[in-house]
Parts: C-alpha cells; sequence; structure tokens
C-alpha cells in the first residue's frame, strides 16, 4: 500500500487482498465449495460470506463508526445513521468463479453523505488492483488509467450482461444486443459488473451497459469510470443513476453515442419509445427494423437503394 493514497483506500485496499486471498485458496478446489441458491441462476457460495466477512471486519476495525451495505448482509454491520457508508460486493462473478471461469473481483466503494468518493475493484485471479478517490484519477496497480480514445462506435469493443433472471424480458434485451452489435466491432459478456466498469476506465472496452443491477456492482467501478475520464449513468444519459438498476458507461463520444440507442429500452424512457419496443419484442424482430422499413420506402419512392454502406461519420445520426 501507498503512503501517498487516501487512508481510507488504503484501508479498502488491505480488505479487498485479505478477501482476494480467501478466493485465491477457494479457487485452488473449486470444486469442495459450498454453494446455495438464492433464486433462478443467482448463486451464493461460502466463499462469498467468509470475503464479506473479512472486508467487513477491516473496515470495521479501522472505522467503527462507518456504515457497511453488502450484498450478502445489507446493512446488519455498521452503524445505521453515518455519513460514510462502505458499498460491498465480496464477489462479483459467483457463477463464473464456481465454475472455475477467472472473471469475477472483489468491489469495495466509499460513499460520503451518498457520493462515491473512494473505490477498490480488485481481480484475485490476475492479482489486478483498480482504485481511484475522488478528484484523484483513477489507476491500475498504481498506474494511471485513462478510458479509450476511440471515437466511431463501429471501432469499438462493448461489454454487457445477459438477462438470466425471472421475469427478465428476453425478447427486449435481444433486440437492444442486436440494435448495439450491429454498430460496434462486437459485443462481449465477460460476467462481472464491476469488472466490466474497471475495464472501461482502463480502455480495454470502450462501453458497457447492463440492466438489473444493484448498487454494489456498479458503486465502485462507476467512480474509476468518471476518474478515468469517462460518462457513467443511465440508458437515458442521467447521472444519478446508481439505485435505477440500469447502468450506461464509455468514454464521452461513445456515451454520447451510445444514449440514443439505448434510451428506448429505459425504463425512464417516453410512453412512446416503450411502446415502439414492446411492438417489436412481440414482434420477435429488432427495433432497428423501422429503419430498414424507411429504407424500403425511400426505395420505392426513388428508385434506388439508399447507400447504407457508406461509413458513417463519428457524429452521424443512427
Amino acid at each position: 500500500m501507498s503512503s501517498n493514497l487516501h487512508p481510507m483506500l488504503n484501508v479498502a485496499i488491505k480488505a479487498a487482498r485479505a478477501a482476494g486471498a480467501i478466493i485465491n485458496r477457494a479457487a485452488l478446489d473449486v470444486e469442495s465449495v459450498r454453494i446455495s441458491q438464492k433464486q433462478i441462476n443467482d448463486f451464493v457460495t461460502e466463499v462469498d460470506h467468509a470475503s464479506e466477512k473479512i472486508i467487513i471486519e477491516t473496515l470495521l476495525t479501522a472505522y467503527p463508526g462507518h456504515g457497511i451495505l453488502a450484498e450478502e448482509s445489507g446493512s446488519e454491520y455498521g452503524a445505521k445513521d453515518s455519513e460514510f457508508v462502505w458499498i460491498i460486493d465480496p464477489l462479483d462473478g459467483t457463477t463464473n468463479f464456481i465454475h472455475g471461469f477467472p472473471v469475477y473481483c472483489v468491489s469495495i466503494a466509499l460513499a460520503v453523505r451518498g457520493k462515491i468518493e473512494q473505490a477498490v475493484i480488485y481481480d484475485p485471479s490476475r492479482n489486478d488492483l483498480f482504485t481511484a478517490t475522488k478528484g484523484r484519477g483513477a489507476y491500475l496497480n498504481e498506474r494511471r488509467i485513462r478510458v479509450s480514445k476511440r471515437t466511431q462506435l463501429k471501432d469499438c469493443l462493448i461489454s454487457t450482461g445477459f438477462p438470466f433472471r425471472p421475469g427478465d424480458n428476453f425478447k427486449s434485451y435481444l433486440n437492444m444486443m442486436a440494435d448495439v452489435m450491429q454498430r460496434t466491432a462486437g459485443l462481449r459478456r465477460p460476467g462481472a459488473a464491476a469488472l466490466d466498469l474497471a475495464y472501461v476506465a482502463a480502455g480495454f472496452t470502450d462501453g458497457f451497459f447492463e440492466t438489473g443491477l444493484s448498487i454494489w456492482d456498479v458503486a465502485a467501478g462507476s467512480l474509476l469510470v468518471t476518474e478515468a475520464g469517462g460518462l457513467v449513468g443511465n440508458f437515458t444519459g442521467e447521472a444519478d443513476f446508481l439505485e435505477q438498476r440500469e447502468c450506461l458507461a464509455g468514454s464521452p463520444r461513445i456515451y454520447g453515442q451510445l444514449v440514443p440507442i439505448l434510451s428506448k429500452y429505459s425504463k425512464f424512457a417516453s410512453a412512446g419509445d416503450k411502446a415502439a419496443v414492446r411492438q417489436a419484442a412481440a414482434a420477435d424482430a429488432p427495433v432497428s427494423a423501422e429503419a430498414e422499413a424507411a429504407a424500403d420506402v425511400e426505395r420505392d419512392t426513388t428508385g434506388s437503394a439508399p447507400q447504407a454502406d457508406a461509413p458513417k461519420s463519428e457524429d452521424a445520426p443512427f
């Protein structure tokens, strides 16, 4: 740990590394890990609980007056009325972990009066430590990181998450992914939202979007993104997103190009946009089919096809 870091961040790093050591030991014999199911396709293991326990103990030993909001134990521990609240995901990517798929992390953030001011995301399988303090930049293993410099969506790699919960609207999500996929260089689903956000901050990917996320999935990663020069919000581009269960992040230019594509899928979208999405889902066809219908009209009225393959400028509407 560095003496130049904020003391609260140093404590969070200590907690994250202690949790990472537990996770790495368990990963050596993952088949022996006890697993239970919170709901369909939503797992929790004894490793989640042990990781969360050591994080909370480390944080409260240093700051006994602080509050705790953790994925597995909620606000059971810590002070109930503190202006300082630690937001903890002890093992983001549990499903990956129990399959031995090495994409998972520990996520710890500190909110002060509701604003995220410290963030740590630790990938124990790679020993990658992402850190940020509000106003001081974002770092990977003590090296300053910045979001990607790409400016055109067609050149970009975008990460997302797939729906997996009962009640998720699969058709709508498939249409949303189709809308993004056909405009980008590739779409990826690593399976750990906190790490997805850290990768946007580091410029490994150019953007990220997902619905159904909880505050502990996005709190630390959101600060990493903004401190690395990126933007983060909901699908309509509003910055107050932490508890809205939808998240969009990216470099400023790419974020600006993703908002008009994804905004119609937001729960805050206009009634007209929501109706169009419902109709597309019911027809089992992507919303972008509207553009093809417009092209057909143009072809019928002009006698020639539009130049669909012409390169788009980075500011062209989609």
